[in-house]
This record gives C-alpha cells, structure tokens and sequence, in this order.
C-alpha cells in the first residue's frame, strides 16, 4: 500500500462491502426498483468510461501511476474523478433499491471519503503535472458536473 493515504482506499472497499449487508427492503415498489435501476446502470456506466479512460494506468492509491500521462478528455473532460462519481451515483441506485436506513448512512460516509479522497488525490495531481494540471482543474469540477473547481 502507499501511505500515507492508504487508509482510504481500505476504508473505501469496507464501506462498499457494508453495502451488501443483509435485509429485506423496507419499502419496494415496481417504480422504485426501475429508477433504482437507471441509477445505478448510469453511475455504473460512468465509472466503467472513467476506468476504460485509464486503462492499464489505473490505480486504487491517491497518488496516480509513475509515467502516466494526465487524462482530460472523454469522461474526464465533464469532472476530474468520473470513477468517484460513478460509484457514488450506482451504489446511490443500489441503497434506493434495497430501501434500508443503515445502507443510508453507509452510503453518506462512502461518498464523503470519496470526495476527501479527490481532494487528496488533486494534491498528487498537481504535482504530478502542475499548470497542466492547474489549467484542467480550473475548466473541469472535481466530482460532480456543473460544479466548477473543488
């Protein structure tokens, strides 16, 4: 693991295997189940275009691979962390369809790690590329559309 971030990546896994807990939906409706759906196809498309993106460069760590060059086009052109996002939007669909008040919660600390993780992950940024880097994250928001930079 890479420290001193590493932490995050551990803690970003456990919360997404918190997820899967056990127990029946405490409400389930066909329409529910359709726009659970939707959601979590979508943020699973977004995260699948981030990763194709990154190709063999991805990594789970802050810090992004030795060499690898900077992307800013494709997913990475509408936010700087599509992967973030398309997780926060699936598992956002996942904790509508199983409709539990724990799953909430666990939803809520997965996505505040992952936007402390994407503030960290900007410091690495910067210095790994500098103004090119500065010069993307002026034009392009840190995780969500339409929000400009974080």
């Amino acid at each position: 693991m890479r420290a001193p971030h590493a932490w995050m990546v551990v803690v970003q896994f456990a919360l997404l295997l918190l997820l899967l807990l056990p127990g029946g939906p405490l409400w389930s409706t066909p329409i529910v189940t359709a726009i659970a759906a939707i959601v979590g196809l979508s943020g699973l498309a977004v995260s699948i275009a981030g990763i194709a993106a990154l190709g063999r460069d991805i990594v789970p760590w802050v810090a992004p691979k030795p060499g690898a060059p900077l992307r800013t086009t494709g997913a990475y052109r509408y936010t700087r962390n599509p992967v973030y996002l398309g997780l926060i939007v699936a598992s956002a669909g996942w904790v509508l369809w199983r409709a539990r008040i724990e799953l909430i919660v666990v939803w809520l600390l997965l996505t505040a790690l992952l936007v402390a993780k994407a503030r960290v992950e900007q410091r690495y940024l910067r210095a790994a590329f500098g103004s090119e880097y500065l010069d993307y994250a002026a034009r392009t928001p840190l995780v969500l559309p339409g929000r400009r930079r974080g």
